[in-house]
């Protein structure tokens, strides 16, 4: 449901699991997203000092810099501070879901995801 004459929305997933990388990236392809990957929230900063996107999808549970390390990282960040970080992770206590958005975090959505809510999720975020 692209409209035309558009750019699509650029989306970076963050995730430490190939598969869930591999299942993002086929549900949002599908669905007219540009799609970029990082496998943990480091290599999303170094790849996001030099690359622009509209929105973030990250995991919590991750080596090197997890999900909350990442997002409060960005949100220390002028050029990160509004743009919207989706989490999608399996963690579902009302305690890591507070932890998230005193973050930062724009939403939470529990793996595994629907891809037509993710979807929705993303447009509602950057609409």
């Amino acid at each position: 449901m692209q409209a035309s004459n558009t750019t699509p929305i650029r989306v970076l997933t963050v995730d430490d699991s190939a598969s869930m990388r591999a299942l993002l990236l086929g549900a949002l392809t599908s669905r007219g997203f540009a799609v970029e990957q990082c496998e943990d929230g480091q290599e999303a900063l170094e790849w996001l000092a030099s690359n622009e996107v509209d929105v973030i999808i990250t995991d919590i549970n991750m080596p090197r810099l997890d999900g909350f390390g990442l997002i409060e990282k960005l949100r220390t960040s002028a050029l990160h501070a509004e743009r919207p970080i989706l989490v999608l992770t399996t963690e579902s206590s009302d305690e890591k879901k507070q932890r998230a958005r005193n973050a930062g975090a724009t939403g939470w959505i529990v793996k595994p995801f629907d891809a037509d809510k993710l979807t929705a999720a993303l447009r509602r975020v950057i609409h």
